[in-house]
């Protein structure tokens, strides 16, 4: 175990970083970088441990999640130096709050995941009626019991290889075609595994950032000091109201916690009090905004 978490860690540490420093934090692989790991490790130990291993799963998971953690700190790490250099920070100073970083969401993250599935329950298991879903969890669990348990369903593998590569080939189409509308492999990946409710989140703000595109296809001539410049500053504008409603969704989600594990019920639900269009209102509202901001920044 120790010399596949060593080998596989520093591997796909090293394309994680590279990833992030290249193109940003975004698009950092961790999650296919951990099955790729937990189904290179199964089948390892496979051999070595044999079938229906009762500690095979458990072993391969363990694997997974030191590779994950050491590609999840590359990315960031990556991305950090990469802003420090860009802002002028000392290298030693960087280092110092790197190591200040790691060491403080290794104390932080057990007690916010503790909190966490005590108030809400994680995944399915939990018994709970309403629990935090975490697919991808359970997608690399699914990963680990199906090559030492059998059941793990190799058709539907076969059959998403073969989606995969055909929306490759379609998106290598559009690109020599130069088409602005692209077929992104992992966007469709993500839309097949992820449940619906966190789907039309996602499909939501994507309606919305075409919807800025128009416009600012659309007014061009009204750009400041130049289209290029004026882009720039649109889509820095965009991604930081998104990145703000995500982080700002997660510590709400943590925060509402508090009260369900201190007084074992959720003071803060009003799912019950309110009509369905108080919240369908709200979610205009915050769509409208995220629109408003990208497209001002663009024109102002």
């Amino acid at each position: 175990m120790s010399v596949l978490m060593i080998l596989a860690g520093f591997l796909f540490s090293a394309v994680a970083g590279y990833m992030a420093g290249l193109v940003g934090s975004s698009n950092n692989p961790i999650s296919g970088v951990t099955i790729a790991t937990i189904l290179t490790s199964s089948l390892i130990l496979l051999a070595l441990m044999g079938k229906n291993s009762a500690n095979g799963p458990v072993a391969a998971i363990m694997i997974g999640a030191v590779v994950c953690c050491a590609a999840a700190i590359a990315g960031d790490n990556l991305q950090d130096l990469k802003t420090g250099y860009i802002v002028g920070a000392t290298p030693r100073s960087q280092q110092i709050m790197l190591m200040v970083g790691v060491i403080a969401a290794a104390i932080a993250l057990p007690a916010i995941l503790n909190l966490l599935n005590t108030a809400y329950g994680i995944g399915p298991e939990s018994g709970r009626e309403h629990p935090l879903q975490a697919p991808q969890a359970n997608l690399m669990a699914s990963v680990a019991r199906g090559v030492f348990h059998g059941g793990l369903p190799w058709t539907m593998v076969y059959i998403g290889m073969g989606i995969g590569t055909a929306i490759i080939i379609l998106d290598k189409i559009q690109e020599a075609r130069k088409s602005e509308y692209r077929f992104p492999v992992l966007a469709v990946a993500v839309g097949i595994y992820l449940p619906f409710d966190l789907d039309s989140a996602v499909m939501v703000g994507g309606l919305v950032a075409l919807f800025a595109s128009w416009y600012v296809k659309r007014n061009k001539a009204r750009a400041k000091p130049d289209h290029e410049a004026a882009l720039g500053r649109s889509e820095r504008a965009g991604l930081l109201f998104a990145s703000g409603l995500i982080t700002g969704e997660a510590l709400v989600g943590i925060l509402l916690a508090l009260p369900i594990v201190i007084w074992e019920r959720n003071i803060f639900d009003l799912h019950n009090q309110l009509p369905a269009l108080v919240g369908f209102v709200a979610l205009v509202g915050v769509c409208y905004w995220l629109y408003r901001s990208t497209t001002r920044s663009y024109t102002e």
